[in-house]
């Protein structure tokens, strides 16, 4: 892959359909890529951080990062393959991954530059088009770390696996045997919060994926463990600044088209 006469910087579009539960695991690229979900969503994991993808986002991956991508649902990833973004575009200062916005024009440049019989001079002017046309997307991650002692960790895989699971620190204790204060320190110096707070962040990033797909705020909330949906979304504003609708609110590509 390398840039060409006109200075191409975008020199592959690869379409993966990715039945659920498919999982790319942790790999790099010597090039930068743009993974979109055309359809569905993506969470991707990077950095020590996840994101959650849906068709009006898209994540800019470095080269070199070491990053997963998991399909909770039948989804499909389009990816650009990016050699070396054009000088005086954002994505060219990017040394971490960057979420951006996928409006429609930039849906439409990628069925565009998807076309085999493109000249080589509109090739060009369609992917500096592109490549500036990336702005960055606030996307708070919701990151919950696994604390190391086996007691504490093995209460944390389990709500990772339920995290509706409403048990007490106590009942917690009494199944992994340890009082329900030795398990509050645990995740207080291993996790590096509160129990209280590390469920709150296993369960918004169990969400994440129904609400991405556009799924009922009352349906989502009660399956992550709310009673509520005002607790819900009063959590999440906590955690993230924004309602549920305001994280993923942006201009839609147009209805019917996915990216070849």
């Amino acid at each position: 892959m390398s840039l060409n006469g006109h200075g191409i910087a975008l020199v592959l579009i690869g379409r993966f359909a990715m039945p659920a539960r498919t999982r790319f695991a942790r790999h790099t690229h010597e090039v930068h890529q743009l993974a979109w979900a055309s359809s569905g969503t993506l969470t991707v994991a990077a950095d020590a951080r996840t994101w959650v993808l849906p068709t009006t986002r898209a994540l800019w991956i470095p080269a070199g990062v070491p990053h997963e991508v998991i399909a909770a649902s039948h989804s499909t990833m389009t990816s650009l393959y990016v050699s070396a973004p054009p000088p005086g575009t954002a994505a060219r200062r990017w040394a971490e991954p960057q979420a951006v916005e996928v409006t429609r024009l930039i849906a439409e440049l990628v069925l565009f530059l998807d076309d085999p019989g493109l000249d080589a001079g509109r090739r060009a002017h369609g992917e500096t088009l592109l490549l500036d046309l990336l702005e960055p997307v606030p996307m708070t991650t919701l990151g919950a770390p696994l604390p190391a002692d086996p007691r504490a960790r093995a209460v944390a895989q389990a709500l990772v696996e339920a995290p509706e699971t409403a048990l007490s620190l106590d009942e917690w204790g009494r199944r992994v045997g340890a009082s329900g204060r030795t398990l509050a320190r645990l995740f207080l110096s291993g996790a590096g919060m509160t129990f209280g707070r590390w469920r709150t962040l296993v369960r918004l990033n169990a969400a994440l994926p129904a609400l991405a797909a556009g799924e009922p705020l009352s349906r989502v909330s009660r399956a992550v463990g709310y009673e509520t949906v005002s607790a819900f979304v009063a959590a999440f504003r906590r955690e993230t600044g924004v309602t549920p609708g305001a994280y993923f609110r942006t201009r839609r590509p147009p209805a019917g088209r996915e990216a070849p």
